[in-house]
């Protein structure tokens, strides 16, 4: 649906007045919070929209992938039942991992990912999934269709990533990872996950 003029008068808001893309749930846009290999993590502050530094990462893992979240998506009930437990959601927008051959520097931009899979992730029992995308257009990976079209590699250092990122010395880590999942589950997932944030916000 079209907005109106004025509406592009100002930036608006990257989880609320952005979209989950025209081809969603297969390709998908993706705000991006973090690029790879940053020694900081940063995350979108809800009420204004603008990125902010929310603390330098405490442990050696970086993260391996462009990272941040697909608008106007909220893990809620629907999504978390996805899970297969008596589990909550998270409560924020759904996370995307997206893979691209070509080094992407900066982050607060909004790109086009294809969707081929993602990570079931638990923390602190609350439903975290994290969706693994390539960038749509990429000369390498847009391509791929399926998680399996991936190097393993890569999604092992997400996962390692996901299982260490938190981690303290002398603390229990409170993350659990599953088995990664496929590009179906991933769709039914981002789906569950739009129809949460229109029960949550509406339209």
């Amino acid at each position: 649906m079209p907005f109106p003029d004025a509406f592009y008068r100002w930036r608006p808001h990257p989880w609320h007045g952005l979209d989950a893309g025209e081809n969603a749930p297969e390709v998908v846009n993706a705000y991006i919070e973090i690029t790879p290999f940053d020694p900081v993590k940063y995350e979108t502050e809800k009420k204004t929209g603008y990125l902010m530094v929310d603390r330098p990462q405490r442990a050696s893992s970086l993260q391996p992938s462009l990272y941040g979240f697909i608008p106007r998506t909220y893990c809620g009930k629907r999504t978390a039942m996805l899970m297969g437990d008596d589990l909550k959601g998270d409560k924020d927008p759904l996370d995307i991992c997206v893979f691209s051959e070509r080094p992407i520097t900066r982050s607060d931009i909004l790109l086009h990912a294809r969707v081929l899979g993602g990570l079931p992730m638990i923390d602190d029992d609350e439903a975290d999934d994290k969706i693994i995308a390539v960038l749509a257009t990429d000369n390498i990976w847009g391509d791929a269709r399926e998680l399996d079209d991936l190097p393993h590699v890569l999604i092992e250092r997400l996962d390692h990533y996901f299982r260490t990122y938190k981690m303290q010395p002398g603390k229990k880590c409170s993350v659990k990872i599953g088995e990664p999942y496929g590009r179906e589950h991933a769709q039914k997932v981002i789906s569950a996950s739009m129809q949460d944030y229109l029960d949550h916000y509406g339209e």
